[in-house]
């Protein structure tokens, strides 16, 4: 998808529409949504990317999450802690929270990198 701001609406509705055609439940539904929506915003707002890809897949009685960008940012991402005044920064924290495990690698071709998640059923 394009790497634009309005993609991420895009990217949330097609998960929501896969996993109601995978029949999984609408609390795990919900929280996979959430942890697209903010990797594919941090994939717009921090990479020099064109296009952004999507992966979702189930297994092993988990949903995995794939999001791989075309640029490098200036840093891996990595929690932080966002100052009370502050109106971002807590994206992966709350991915980190509803996850049971996330990470980075390097995109397998040219720049970019992909950061996945993985969701128990």
């Amino acid at each position: 998808m394009p790497a634009l701001g309005a993609s991420v609406a895009e990217a949330r509705r097609r998960v929501r529409t896969i996993l109601r055609e995978w029949e999984v439940a609408d609390e795990v539904r919900d929280d996979t949504e959430m942890v697209i929506s903010e990797l594919f915003t941090n994939a717009v707002r921090h990479t020099a990317s064109e296009l952004i890809s999507c992966e979702l897949r189930l297994a092993d009685g988990r949903v995995h999450i794939e999001v791989t960008d075309e640029g490098n940012g200036p840093t891996e991402p990595q929690q932080r802690t966002a100052h009370c005044d502050e109106e971002g920064g807590r994206g992966l924290l709350l991915v980190g929270l509803l996850s049971r495990a996330w990470g980075v690698r390097p995109r397998g071709i040219g720049r970019g990198r992909t950061v996945w998640a993985e969701l128990t059923l």
